[in-house]
């Protein structure tokens, strides 16, 4: 755990703060890069990136307060904390805050949608590794207790997540890290080879989803029985799956049906 790159008095630059920049940056350069490959207008496509970037931001704390309504309902000063304002929401809510920006910007651009999609998707996962390390570092998003020789506990009273101190926890973090840094390899690769559009942002929610349905099982959730028996962000992977799985049987029989005429 270390919260903080270096303080100044009462001036601290915040490692979460840091590593969501570099990943913010290293997402858009993997972006750019593929969009050029694919033949985009990179302009479009960089400003696009902002946009889907403020849109991520607005959507990941909304669907925290969504989640979290109860906590917040019964503590509204809590809306504009420190700690409020410095959490870094629900990755789901940003991810579709940011695809529904996209749909729109790509539509009145007159930009692809599902070919911008695929050059953002290899990006996105490698920019969500790096997030996730932020994450490590501030203590958010921990796991539940743990005995396994992998465990880690934190011990930096600075820490202001609430993560428990001196509790050896599941990593819960460095499990998400290493899952997107491996979507991200999978995916480059397979950008690379002649594709379906679509394809790539497919195989990345299906990817992802399941990824985060099972991290979810050991990341500490407030106590309460969960609805259904899974908690919110399962229910989304279960749905990002299943649209990920509709998709390519779609393009399948799309493909089979065009095939004949050609």
């Amino acid at each position: 755990m270390f919260p903080e790159v270096f303080r100044i008095g009462e001036f601290f630059l915040p490692t979460y703060g840091l590593l969501v920049a570099i990943a913010f940056l290293s997402a858009v350069s993997v972006t750019g890069v593929l969009a050029k490959r694919s033949g985009l207008a990179e302009d479009a496509v960089l400003n696009l990136a902002i946009y889907c970037a403020l849109a991520g931001i607005a959507g990941a704390k909304l669907l925290m307060l969504i989640v979290d309504f109860r906590y917040y309902a019964g503590r509204p000063g809590e809306l504009l904390s420190f700690s409020t304002l410095q959490a870094g929401g629900i990755f789901y809510g940003g991810l579709i805050g940011a695809l529904m920006v996209a749909w729109v910007y790509t539509r009145r651009m007159g930009l692809p949608p599902l070919q911008t999609a695929d050059a953002f998707a290899p990006g996105l996962a490698f920019g969500h590794a790096i997030g996730r390390l932020g994450c490590f570092s501030a203590g958010c998003c921990w796991g539940l207790e743990c005995q396994r020789p992998w465990a880690v506990a934190f011990t930096n009273p600075k820490a202001i997540t609430g993560v428990p101190l001196n509790t050896p926890l599941h990593p819960t973090q460095l499990y998400e890290a290493v899952s997107e840094a491996l979507i991200f390899v999978v995916l480059y690769r397979f950008f690379g080879r002649p594709h379906k559009p679509g394809a790539v942002i497919g195989l990345y929610v299906f990817l992802y989803g399941g990824v985060r349905f099972i991290v979810e099982f050991f990341r500490y959730h407030d106590p309460g029985a969960p609805p259904g028996g899974l908690y919110t962000a399962q229910w989304i992977s279960l749905a990002l799956i299943a649209c990920a799985v509709a998709g390519h049987f779609r393009s399948r029989r799309t493909l089979k049906v065009e095939t004949p005429a050609a």
